[in-house]
């Protein structure tokens, strides 16, 4: 039987979003994830030259086993070798296919929800763009479909294969080839490892750079842990941690650990952005890649020869990466992260340290280690904490949220209707406006009503972003991975930031009706 990607996409309603391919469990049968691994393999021979052979690995969630033997009945109905590198974060998958010159699969729901999952695809050079990903949805692929049943579901599904530690050892030796062994000497840091893949690599990881470790909340139920959209429940456990142990910071990441989550010595969790920026200078990155959502300290900061403001996905901050790169001069350094605080190095690195000079390999897929690690290292070298660091960036403050389970297509209409009837100033106006300098209490001592903030420039690079006379910035967006609507906002002050999300999320819960 012949099927095409269009098709599979079609009836399961399992298609691409910014991060691969994405659905509920029940729609991702493992006849839908066949025909994803078949035509990824099929793209891959006749897109890029390398051996027949595909590592695969997974996250910790319920179904990835399930997938993954699906991924390696794909691959030996392929005639290629399936090499199965086991439960390891995605950055570890994707080194091991760029070391090895080989394609591989990622099979992780990152963030979202136990009842979801996904599969992330690597060529042999590293994350997929958005050509690749048009390649991989017009192939199709000839199967027989007797080997299913009914449900999608394969009839006789094979082993896995044993795993092969390699990946994973390759990556536990990245950081303290770089950074050194003694790298975090005297810091204590705290793990957060509820049930994130990767949660015992970040302490050998931490261990082997010398810093003391203290895991905890080890979790054998998946939580799902967005970076973008913190839970109270997160900020409280880590605040409580940080109170009652003496650290001088706190590490997480999410569910396939691409993302992280760094906390300073009061357990209060950074922006993944603002990470990002911290990140960069501690590395001294030249030249930068970042969503258009992303604090604006990056431009106020001055630290960057070159800033180039993407589309919200790691592979529009690839293709901003590579747009950025200086082919004549291989000593300049180009990096990226996203609002979840992924990091990418498009380039390779080199650093001059006490013992001589050391070059980190690029890495251009999102990480969650490296720019927790260039933090901390600079917060050892330099002898002051996180909040220090925090302390010299301009005065910039990011929040967002979103509505769940909201279509993606009513997301879209509402977005259309502001756009098209300029609705942005009507909607939002009143809550980014300040009182007029002029303007005086009456007679009960009562300021009046501030009146319409102005809209001074609007960005429709991803969405739909605001800035405010005030300064003050909203920015929409349907999110691309699930049925939610996103806001972001920036302001000046924090708790105006915290102010300014909650009355924009007041305005989005009321497109519900």
């Amino acid at each position: 039987m012949i099927v095409t990607m269009q098709e599979v996409m079609k009836q399961s309603g399992v298609a691409f979003g910014t991060s691969g391919a994405r659905g509920l469990v029940t729609a991702m049968t493992d006849r839908v994830c066949y025909v994803y691994a078949r035509s990824f393999i099929k793209y891959c021979e006749t897109s890029y030259k390398c051996e027949h052979t595909i590592a695969i690995a997974g996250d910790l969630r319920p179904s990835t086993e399930r997938i993954l033997k699906a991924l390696v009945k794909a691959g030996e109905d392929s005639s290629w070798k399936v090499v199965y590198c086991g439960r390891i974060p995605s950055p570890a998958i994707a080194l091991y296919g760029i070391d090895k010159a080989l394609p591989t699969i990622m099979v992780t729901g990152s963030h979202i929800p136990a009842d979801r999952n996904g599969i992330k695809f690597n060529h042999p050079q590293g994350e997929i763009s958005k050509k690749d990903e048009q390649g991989i949805v017009s192939q199709s692929v000839d199967f027989d479909e007797a080997i299913f049943d009914a449900a999608g579901m394969l009839k006789s599904a094979p082993e896995l294969p044993a795993v092969e530690m390699e990946a994973e050892e390759n990556y536990l030796k990245r950081y303290p080839a770089f950074f050194g062994s003694k790298a975090l000497s005297g810091l204590t840091i705290g793990v957060y490892q509820h049930s994130a893949v990767g949660r015992d690599i970040v302490v050998k990881v931490l261990e082997s750079l010398g810093a003391t470790v203290k895991p905890f909340a080890r979790s054998e139920t998946f939580i799902p842990v967005d970076t973008e959209a913190i839970r109270k429940e997160d900020e409280d456990l880590a605040r409580d941690f940080a109170h009652k142990d003496f650290v001088d910071a706190v590490f997480s990441t999410d569910g396939d650990s691409d993302r992280p989550l760094l906390a300073d010595d009061t357990g209060m969790w950074l922006r993944g952005d603002v990470l990002g920026i911290l990140a960069a200078q501690a590395l001294g990155i030249q030249r930068i890649a970042t969503p258009v959502s992303c604090n604006t300290s990056l431009e106020k900061s001055g630290s960057f020869e070159k800033i180039c403001r993407t589309r919200i996905g790691s592979p529009y901050v690839i293709a901003g990466m590579e747009s950025l790169v200086d082919a004549s001069d291989k000593s300049v350094s180009v990096a990226g992260y996203e609002a979840n605080g992924g990091f990418l190095l498009q380039t390779d690195l080199t650093r001059e340290f006490a013992d001589g000079t050391r070059t980190l390999p690029a890495l251009p897929t999102r990480d969650a280690l490296l720019p927790m690690l260039a933090v901390m290292v600079r917060v050892r070298e330099e002898r002051m904490c996180v909040v220090d660091l925090l302390k010299k960036l301009p005065k910039r403050f990011t929040l967002s949220d979103r509505l769940k389970e909201f279509p993606t297509e009513t997301s879209k209409a509402k977005l259309a209707e502001i756009r098209e009837q300029k609705l942005g100033k009507k909607l939002f106006g009143a809550l980014t406006a300040k009182p007029s300098r002029f303007a005086k209490p009456d007679a009960n001592g009562n300021m009046p009503a501030p009146f319409h903030g102005d809209i001074v420039s609007i960005d429709e690079t991803d969405g739909y972003r605001m800035e405010f006379d005030s300064g003050d910035i909203v920015h929409l967006r349907p999110s691309g991975n699930a049925p939610e609507f996103r806001c972001y906002v920036e302001t000046g002050d924090k708790e105006r930031s915290a102010e300014l999300l909650a009355g924009c999320m007041k305005i989005m819960e009321g497109w519900r009706k």
